[in-house]
C-alpha cells in the first residue's frame, strides 16, 4: 500500500526568486511548491528558459493579484551578440544568417535606438514565443516547421541605454511594458547596424516594484530547507505579504458595515475615481482583497482573500 500523501499547508505570500539559467519558469514555480510544501501555486509571466532574474512565485492568496504582476512593467539587463542572427532572436535555437561586424560607434547607436526603440514601437514578437494561435503556443508550432503568420504588436519601451560595446557585443539595460519582447529589442537593433544580432543574456532586474536585490536562488533555498528538514515554516519570513502584488494601488478604509456588506459580496456606496482599491478593515487593519469601482455600482468587491478571522470580526461587527 502506498504511502498516504502528507496535507499541503494553506500558506500566503510571494517567494522572490532569482531565477537559474536552462529552468523554465513552471520548473521554478515546482520547485517553490515543494519547498513550502504550498496548497496553491502560480508565477506571474514566464521567463525564457535561457533568462535570469526576477521572477515572483505567488503563493496562496497571493495568486489572485497576480494579473497585476503580469500587467507591470519590467526591467532588463541583455547582451547583443552581433552578427549573428538566430531563428529564435537567441542562442537557444539554430542560425539563420551571419554578416560581418562593422566598427561600432557609440553615438551612431545610440542615436538608433534613440529614432527607432524607444518611446511607442510596434514590434514583431519572436515566432519562437509562448503566444498563442488558435489555442497553441508559437514555439510549438515553430518546432513542428508549421509557418506562422506573426502579427505586429505595439509596447513600450522606457529606457534603453547602451552599459558596454564590445568589438561584437552591446550590453543593454531596457525598461519596457508588459509583453515587450527583448529578443526582438535586440534583433532589430542588429538590423539597425547592419549585421543581426541575438540575446546571448537576458537578465531581469525589475518585476513592477520588485528589485532583483530583494531576491533569493533556489540553491540559497535549498540550502535553508536542508538544514531545517521538514520545518517549512522557517522560509515563511523569506515571503513578502501576500498583499505586496497590490501595493501600488490606493486604498480604501471601511467600517465595520461596509466590511459585511463587502464581504457579503455587495456594493458599497463610494465617491472615488473608477479603479482598483485595495480594501483594508477599519478595525483591525487587515487587508481584506481587491475592490473595484465602476461607473453605475460604486465599489463592488473583485478578488477576496480567505481569512476566517477577518470574515468573523467583520459579520458580528
Amino acid at each position: 500500500m502506498g504511502r498516504q500523501r502528507r496535507n499541503r499547508r494553506d500558506i500566503d505570500g510571494v517567494m522572490l526568486v532569482n531565477k537559474p539559467t536552462g529552468f523554465t519558469s513552471n520548473q521554478v514555480l515546482q520547485k517553490i511548491k515543494w519547498m513550502f510544501h504550498a496548497n496553491k501555486a502560480g508565477h506571474t509571466g514566464a521567463l525564457d528558459p535561457l533568462a535570469t532574474g526576477v521572477l515572483p512565485i505567488c503563493l496562496g492568496e497571493s495568486t489572485k493579484f497576480s494579473q497585476f504582476l503580469l500587467d507591470s512593467d519590467k526591467g532588463y539587463i541583455t547582451t547583443a551578440k552581433l552578427g549573428i542572427r538566430t531563428a529564435s532572436c537567441d542562442s537557444d535555437s539554430e542560425v539563420t544568417e551571419t554578416k560581418p561586424v562593422p566598427q561600432l560607434n557609440e553615438d551612431d547607436i545610440k542615436q538608433l535606438i534613440a529614432d527607432n526603440l524607444m518611446g511607442e514601437i510596434t514590434q514583431v514578437p519572436p515566432i519562437y514565443s509562448a503566444l498563442k494561435v488558435n489555442g497553441v503556443p508559437m514555439y510549438k508550432l515553430a518546432r513542428q516547421g508549421v509557418e506562422i503568420e506573426v502579427k505586429s504588436r505595439k509596447t513600450r519601451i522606457d529606457k534603453c541605454e547602451i552599459l558596454a560595446i564590445r568589438e561584437d557585443e552591446i550590453d543593454l539595460e531596457v525598461h519596457c511594458a508588459k509583453g515587450t519582447y527583448i529578443r526582438s529589442v535586440v534583433d532589430e537593433l542588429g538590423q539597425l547596424i547592419g549585421c543581426g544580432a541575438h540575446v546571448s543574456m537576458l537578465h531581469r532586474i525589475k518585476h513592477g516594484h520588485y528589485d532583483i536585490n530583494q531576491c533569493i536562488t533556489l540553491d540559497e533555498l535549498a540550502e535553508i530547507k536542508e538544514k531545517n528538514g521538514e520545518t517549512y515554516e522557517l522560509l515563511d519570513p523569506l515571503l513578502q505579504r501576500a498583499d505586496s502584488p497590490v501595493l501600488g494601488l490606493d486604498a480604501i478604509v471601511l467600517n465595520a458595515q461596509e466590511c459585511k456588506t463587502i464581504l457579503s459580496g455587495q456594493f458599497v456606496s463610494q465617491d472615488k475615481p473608477l479603479g482598483f482599491y485595495r480594501l483594508i478593515d477599519e478595525n483591525t487593519q487587515r487587508f481584506l482583497g481587491l475592490g473595484e469601482i465602476t461607473e453605475k455600482h460604486g465599489l463592488k468587491p473583485h478578488r477576496i482573500i480567505r481569512d476566517p478571522q477577518v470574515f468573523c470580526e467583520s459579520k458580528s461587527a
